[in-house]
Order: C-alpha cells, then sequence, then structure tokens
C-alpha cells in the first residue's frame, strides 16, 4: 500500500469543480437549451462558493449562456474538443500527500466500456495539464480505466466500489480481481476495498457506479438508495445491497453509520425508465448540491437525509430531470478539486 498518498474524501477543502459543458456536437442537440440551463444553475451554486472550471468547445457561446446569472469573476474558462459531458468520468482524480502536495491521476476514460466515443474526452486532462490549469504534478493512468463516479474514499484507508463495474471485462478485462484490488490500494493509498455485489438503476449506461447507490459521508456514514416496494424492479437488488452494507465495516472494524435515500417514483421518457436517483448529489465547501424531480415528497426527504449526513452544510436541490435523460444526473456531470489544485 502506498501510505506517502491519499485519496480525499470529497468534503475535504476544494478549489474548485470543472463542468464539460454541453453543445450542438454532444447526445443533448436535441434538448440543448433544457440542459443548458440545468447546467447554469449548477454553475451558478458551485461560483458562488469555489472557482469553476468550465471546458466547452465555444467558449462565446457558453459565455453568452451563463453571463446574467453566474459569478463570471469565479470562472476559468478553458476551449478544447470535447464528445460529451461527463466531467465526473473523464475528470483527472486527485490524490494528495500529508504535506498537502497533490497529484492528478489521469486514468483511461473508454466510454464506459466501449459504450460510446470517448476519444476527445479521453485527452481532456491532459490538455488542462498542458495549458497550466493545475498546479499539481501529472500522472499518466492512461494504461487502466477507471472512472470517477465508480469509486468512494473516506479519507481513512476504505475504498467503497461495486463489482459491476470494476470488474467489467471491457475495462480492464485482462486483470483479475485481485490483481485490481492491489492495484487501487496502491494508487490511492487504501487499506480496504468494500466491493458492493449487488443494487442497480434501470437505465444506468455505467454498470452501476457507486455514486447512483451508496455514498460516503463523513462520520463513518454511508448514505445509499433505498426501495421499500415489492413490485419495483429494483427491489431485491437494493434489498441484497441493502444486508451487504450492513455487513461492512470502518478500517476500526465498527459497521457504518446507514441513512436511506428514497427511491425516486418511476420516471418514464422514450419508452424506457429513466436512472432518477439522490445519491448522486455534489458535495462543495459549505453546501450540498443535490438532484430533484420534481417528486416533492421524495425531494424534500432526500434533503432531510443529507442534511442529517452533513451538519452544517446548505441543502441546495437543483432540478436535474435534463441531466436523466440521457442517463446521468448531478455528480456525474462534475469533478471537484482539491484545496491549491485548481489554478
Amino acid at each position: 500500500m502506498n501510505q506517502e498518498f491519499y485519496l480525499p474524501p470529497e468534503w475535504e477543502k476544494q478549489s474548485g469543480v470543472q463542468l464539460t459543458w454541453p453543445h450542438a456536437g454532444t447526445d443533448w442537440t436535441h434538448m440543448l437549451k433544457e440542459v443548458q440551463g440545468c447546467f447554469t444553475e449548477i454553475a451558478k451554486e458551485i461560483a458562488q462558493r469555489e472557482k469553476l472550471l468550465i471546458i466547452a468547445p465555444n467558449i462565446k457561446d457558453v459565455i453568452k449562456q451563463i453571463e446574467k446569472k453566474v459569478n463570471l469573476d469565479n470562472v476559468r474558462f478553458f476551449e478544447c474538443e470535447t464528445n460529451d459531458t461527463w466531467a465526473r468520468d473523464h475528470g483527472g482524480i486527485t490524490i494528495l500527500d500529508k504535506n498537502g502536495n497533490s497529484q492528478i491521476l489521469d486514468f483511461k476514460f473508454n466510454g464506459w466500456g466501449l459504450k460510446f466515443a470517448a476519444n476527445l474526452d479521453n485527452l481532456i486532462t491532459g490538455k488542462c495539464f498542458q495549458a497550466g490549469l493545475f498546479d499539481s504534478q501529472y500522472s499518466n493512468r492512461l494504461n487502466f480505466v477507471i472512472e470517477g463516479g465508480s469509486i468512494e474514499s473516506d479519507g481513512k484507508g476504505t475504498l467503497l466500489t461495486t463489482s459491476e463495474c470494476l470488474l467489467s471485462p471491457n475495462r480492464n478485462g485482462e486483470w483479475h480481481k485481485n490483481q485490481i484490488e492491489e492495484y487501487l490500494k496502491n494508487t490511492f493509498g487504501v487499506s480496504q476495498i468494500l466491493w458492493l455485489d449487488y443494487g442497480f438503476l434501470q437505465g444506468d449506461d455505467t454498470d452501476s457506479h457507486i455514486d447512483t447507490l451508496a455514498r460516503v459521508c463523513p462520520d463513518d456514514t454511508i448514505v445509499y438508495v433505498q426501495c421499500n416496494d415489492p413490485d419495483d424492479i429494483h427491489y431485491d437488488a437494493l434489498k441484497k445491497m441493502e444486508t451487504q452494507l450492513k455487513s461492512f465495516r470502518t478500517i476500526e472494524g465498527k459497521p457504518f453509520r446507514l441513512l436511506p435515500l428514497p427511491m425516486a417514483n418511476e420516471i418514464i421518457f422514450d419508452n424506457e425508465r429513466l436512472p432518477a436517483t439522490y445519491a448522486n448529489f455534489l458535495i462543495i465547501n459549505d453546501a450540498i448540491l443535490y438532484p430533484t424531480y420534481n417528486q416533492i415528497d421524495n425531494d424534500i426527504q432526500a434533503a432531510s437525509i443529507l442534511a442529517t449526513a452533513f451538519p452544517g452544510y446548505e441543502i441546495i436541490g437543483i432540478d436535474c430531470r435534463a441531466l436523466i435523460k440521457q442517463h446521468g444526473s448531478l455528480h456525474c456531470v462534475t469533478m471537484q478539486y482539491p484545496e491549491n489544485v485548481l489554478k
């Protein structure tokens, strides 16, 4: 295990957040204004509290969209060709040492196991470094496929992930589980990997990213999606996931405090169920941005659970019905950078 560096939890102090902006060349082209409105709301909340890095092929277009709503003094723009908008999965993953020095690890992004084109998105982090956007060391890890949405760290030696995603044959198919586990321990400075073997969301393209199902929070807490409707297609898998979460232990050998998030009511679009999840929230400095789906009872209940998990944080809901039409949500379109990383 590499003790020199560790993977900070998302709630550690941040220098900023990356958004990769939707444009006519992405899969959003048929609903561009709708999704750009959602991105603008996310950008507004981030830029009120910390720096925001916006990556897009045409920056002038983005400025026109956001200048009346977003604090541009806190926004850094970088013009770059992109395939799509999922910064959580093509963005660099930052590790820190005990002195606060940082490395950004540039892993391979292959479109969630070769499902979608990612040739441009896979180059974004390297181009950001060449442009001098980061006050950090660069570490080329393009020989290993991993997405930011597939791992959760408590900052104390535990990494939470899902078997279905990290053991996908179209990601690192030549590696077996023990090799992947050793690689993760050495790369992220963790002592244990908790493999979640159950749980899925219908309509999800990521092979069950952990950030759609269960999230690590301060004070040995995990919030997770709970399904209590036996007629829901997710019921059996999410009950098994819940049982397995109860069996997990912290580094100190204690059970985690488990807080259940509501299962969003079924949302159908183009004859398919969309992967609406309240687990896909973003932690920023002193606030939680969480997705809402125009389901008042569920939206309010999710906010209450998140307020319990993050006492003292402002809990801010953002309507993400646009984002789930392309099978992701709020956390999926963002990537945070720790303090002193984003220039």
